[in-house]
């Protein structure tokens, strides 16, 4: 049973949302990936978001460009938390994404990570997960020392 739900309105979000992917297989995290467009098709994504808790998600990552409403809709109806991702557009550079993701009503949270910031996404799912869950703190806490180390060795490099 998937913990966290990915989703994205398009499979050209699809690289950015990979990296979202990525770091929870890394962390051991389950996750199910589906490509749903809210404006296309309303009925298949309310199904979706109105099921994800009874098939034991506890995060949605929901991943959106220019309107970008997949998110905040996705928060309206699903109970838990919802961490949206503004994708880079080519008109407005992804700032028309970033504003309808971060500008929700009192009410109808969605955390939301930089641009194209898949990875974070990731991350701060399996941040919550964590605060019930001893196995992936501790993943999440090797993840860090790891990045740590990266930067350590990166330095010693240079200073070589």
């Amino acid at each position: 049973m998937a913990q966290v739900g990915i989703v994205m309105g398009s499979d050209s979000d699809m690289p950015v949302m990979e990296k979202a992917a990525e770091i929870l297989k890394e962390l051991d995290i389950s996750y199910e990936m589906r490509i749903i467009s809210a404006h296309r098709e309303p009925d298949i994504f309310f199904e979706y978001a109105q099921t994800a808790e009874e098939k034991g998600y506890k995060v949605i990552i929901a991943g959106a460009g220019m309107a970008a409403h997949l998110p905040g809709m996705c928060a309206a109806i699903f109970p838990m938390p919802v961490i949206g991702v503004p994708m880079h557009t080519s008109s407005l550079g992804g700032r028309d994404s970033l504003y309808s993701i971060v500008q929700m009503p009192s009410g109808i949270p969605v955390a939301t990570v930089a641009i194209n910031g898949g990875t974070n996404a990731g991350l701060l799912a399996a941040k919550i997960l964590a605060t019930s869950d001893s196995a992936i703190l501790d993943k999440l806490k090797a993840y860090s020392a790891k990045l740590k180390q990266q930067v350590m060795e990166k330095d010693a490099k240079l200073k070589n």
